[in-house]
């Protein structure tokens, strides 16, 4: 799994059903976080080697030794049970069974035993006068957990046995269509569904009926999960107090180098700078769904139904292209279809893959990564499919876990997965707590930044094209990218937004459901097919609520991508549009790209984002203008249409 986080629970990032977020948060490290450490009330009795004695003083340049030892020693420490907490994690992921989850519950438990211990003497430090460097550190000790725990050993185990037990019952979760009722799958007696079979489906039916039973059918795994999610939620509010913050919800936003309600307002901020483009975007959707299913099915005005959409969450949109182009709007090229034309393996895939980072001065993965890693979707027994990126060792022990279906999606998907291994291979030579992204968001953008340069140029220069389609194409594959990219954004936003006010009690447990579909309705613009109440546990059928990911880092990785898109496009010399630009064997562009990376967290995130683009900022601006010529497009499209919802 990624390094991304100290955290107790094992999940991997990506999504079944691909957000090409998708990776697991490694339960052995440590996330960014921000420089400036909020004091703590509470601390452990007791201080591992190289900590602090109860009745030490605080102050001095002895205690400044002292908090380097600690450092020391925690990186240590925390080095050796990392490593037998992924593992753990890839057997629990990889092989489902009752014997696994509790090998994996019982490494998370003590994972996060010695992560509270650390986090806890770590705050002793707080009113000491350090470098910046220890301090960073400190900090990262005290953010890195995702569902901290209290210090107390039954709440501990109790926090490890929900997070394995949640991964475990999405991991192995299946539709079975009860036949007595009528159901529209198609299916043998007694066939059940796997979601990657459903996402299939979805992906390609335009059935409505089959649609809505799916998207229901899916659904009905997350229920059971709702009073563990609830207990999960109590215990992590009760370890992120004892660390000195207000709740869960302030922990999580305080980890980017800014205050907690400060980085909330960025990503505001840079959400409206690309709202104007989701609204033209969603009403021009909207009247080509109207279009094709008729009023019955769906309005020609308000919110969209959300299982229309060609995805289990309607989260990405690029599924239904052939519904929303038009008649005249040809795509340059069917991504898919040159992965099936090609004859290429699912392994295939994945050297692809490879060869485009190679092409950029990276180092060949590893043998072990080949013989390790998860490709396709074993026969014999269960596996999370949802595809992720594992770092297992801190060296090179790195892999990808997926079920590798030959489509263009899954090209892509693998292109992102290869971006975290090596943006995890390249920061190895860095401290332990220093052996991440720059921030979570940065991890999640390299790949995708990567799979923006998979462009018709790239296509033709690794045979999969004879010809560069010309710029009278461009728009068909502008509005592909979109339905991806711009989609995603305002649920990329919302999943987190959800999850913050139900850690700050905003949202108590008797309101979980309406307040999902209150802001899945307010920021996407989509409505459920039936009727939700408190019954239903809907943000627990999407992964990474039971596997405990953070998700603020897709939002930001959608933005950071085209300001990375942007800075290497021009470190390469290319002059053209920005959806041309591929940088595939471009030397200068790679040499910018691994300098950055080699970063690693040592330095915050401005710091890396500086040295990448020359900005310190997050910047919508890349993103509104690669999409430019699209958005004159829909507003021509859109100038007769009621707009909004």
């Amino acid at each position: 799994m990624k390094k991304l986080a100290l955290v107790i629970a094992v999940a991997a990032l990506a999504a079944a059903g691909c957000d090409r977020a998708t990776d697991k948060p490694k339960p052995g490290q440590a996330e960014v976080a921000a420089p400036e450490a909020q004091s703590a009330d509470t601390a452990t009795d007791t201080a591992a080697a190289g900590g602090i004695a109860e009745d030490a003083p605080v102050t001095g340049a002895a205690v400044a030794d002292d908090a380097k030892a600690f450092l020391e020693d925690a990186q240590q420490r925390l080095e050796e049970m990392s490593l037998e907490a992924n593992h753990a994690s890839w057997l629990a992921q990889t092989y489902i069974n009752m014997d696994s989850q509790f090998v994996e519950s019982l490494a998370s438990e003590r994972f996060t035993s010695l992560a509270v211990e650390l986090a806890q003497q770590a705050a002793k430090f707080d009113d000491v006068e350090l470098d910046p460097e220890t301090r960073r550190m400190l900090t990262m000790l005290k953010q890195g957990l995702v569902f901290p725990a209290p210090n107390d050993p039954e709440l501990t185990a109790e926090l490890a046995q929900i997070g394995s037990k949640m991964q475990g019952m999405y991991g192995a979760g299946k539709y079975c269509p009860d036949k007595k009722t009528g159901g529209a799958a198609e299916a043998d007696e007694g066939k059940c569904y796997t979601l990657t079979e459903m996402g299939q489906m979805m992906a390609n039916s335009r059935d409505p009926k089959l649609l809505k039973e799916l998207w229901v059918g899916w659904r009905k795994v997350a229920p059971p999960m709702k009073p563990l999610y609830q207990r999960q939620v109590e215990i992590g509010n009760a370890g992120a107090k004892a660390l000195g913050y207000d709740n869960l919800s302030v922990m999580w936003r305080s980890k980017y180098d800014m205050p907690a309600d400060a980085f909330a307002a960025d990503m505001d901020a840079q959400w409206n700078k690309v709202k104007p483009l989701y609204e033209a975007l969603h009403c021009h959707v909207r009247a080509r769904l109207n279009d094709h299913y008729g009023d019955e099915v769906v309005a020609a005005t308000g919110k969209i139904p959300a299982h229309l959409l060609g995805n289990m969450w309607a989260q990405e949109w690029g599924n239904i292209y052939d519904i929303v182009k038009d008649d005249d709007m040809e795509a340059p090229y069917d991504l898919t279809q040159l992965v099936v034309d090609s004859g290429m393996s699912e392994k295939d895939m994945v050297k692809t893959g490879e060869k485009f980072f190679t092409s950029l001065g990276f180092k060949p993965l590893p043998e072990t990564f080949w013989e390790r890693s998860q490709f396709v979707q074993p026969r014999d027994r269960d596996v999370v499919c949802h595809a992720s990126a594992w770092d297992l060792d801190d060296k090179d022990d790195i892999r990808i876990k997926m079920c590798i279906n030959k489509t263009g999606e899954d090209l892509i998907t693998v292109h992102h997965e290869l971006g975290h291994n090596f943006y995890q291979r390249i920061y190895n030579k860095q401290p332990f707590l220093y052996k991440n992204g720059a921030n979570d968001g940065f991890h999640e953008a390299v790949g995708d930044t990567i799979a923006l340069s998979i462009t018709p140029k790239y296509l033709k220069q690794i045979g999969l094209m004879d010809e560069i389609p010309g710029e009278d194409k461009d728009l068909g594959y502008l509005m592909q990218q979109a339905l991806d990219k711009i989609a995603f954004l305002p649920f990329g936003l919302l999943v987190d937004k959800w999850r913050w006010q139900v850690f700050n009690g905003e949202v108590p447990p008797g309101d979980y459901n309406k307040a999902w579909w209150k802001l899945r309705e307010e920021y996407q613009g989509i409505q459920a097919p039936v009727a939700r109440s408190e019954a239903n546990f809907d943000p627990g059928a999407k992964y990474h609520i039971p596997g405990n990911t953070p998700y603020a880092r897709y939002f930001l990785a959608r933005i950071q991508q085209f300001q990375f898109h942007r800075a290497l496009c021009e470190a390469a010399g290319e002059t053209g549009p920005l959806h041309r630009c591929s940088i595939f064997k471009n030397e200068a562009a790679g040499k910018k790209l691994r300098d950055m990376l080699a970063m690693g967290a040592s330095k915050p995130w401005p710091d890396a984002m500086e040295a990448l683009t020359g900005q310190r900022e997050l910047d919508a601006s890349a993103i509104v203008d690669y999409f430019q010529p699209l958005m004159d497009y829909l507003q021509e499209q859109n100038k007769d249409r009621q707009c909004g919802w």
